[in-house]
């Protein structure tokens, strides 16, 4: 059972309503925005270019889904690092990472996708990057960073000093 003070363990102060915080939030929110905009598009595409198989096969129909899906549950990630959940911030983090790689290496396969649903797929990679590189700069990962509310150290090189 969880108390009340491992869930104040699992949140951040009001160090999330920074203004640097709340900028990059909105920039986080707009960008995943955009992420789930063209993947629902892309769903709408494929339903209306649905009886040309050379447009829209089921490798199509199952990225499609897969993305919508993906997208929406990164938005609920992002709204909740910006509530201060430590756990949402990470799971931002890996699932954008693990997107932007995985969209990488799928329009990288030679005919794996339709020319367009490529073209879509780097844009949602794009907005991904933005996304990537926003979580994992350095003012939101020290926001989150656990030693921070605990005043210990953290990060690489913490115990040198110790020595």
């Amino acid at each position: 059972m969880r108390t009340r003070e491992s869930r104040s363990a699992d949140t951040v102060g009001e160090d999330v309503n920074h203004p640097r915080s709340r900028t990059a939030f909105r920039a986080m929110k707009l960008l995943i925005g955009g992420y789930v905009a063209v993947s629902a598009l892309t769903l709408v595409a494929a339903f209306l270019l649905r009886h040309d198989p050379a447009l829209v096969n089921d490798t199509v129909w199952l990225r499609g889904e897969i993305v919508v899906i993906t997208s929406v549950l990164m938005l609920t990630f992002a709204v909740g690092a910006s509530r201060g959940r430590r756990r949402a911030f990470l799971r931002l983090r890996i699932a954008s990472g693990v997107m932007l790689a995985a969209i990488v290496i799928l329009i990288s396969l030679p005919g794996f996708l339709p020319v367009w649903m490529r073209i879509e797929q780097g844009v949602c990679g794009l907005l991904l990057a933005g996304v990537v590189v926003i979580a994992n700069g350095g003012h939101l990962r020290s926001l989150f960073a656990t030693g921070k509310a605990t005043g210990k150290a953290t990060g690489k090189g913490a115990d040198k000093g110790a020595r």
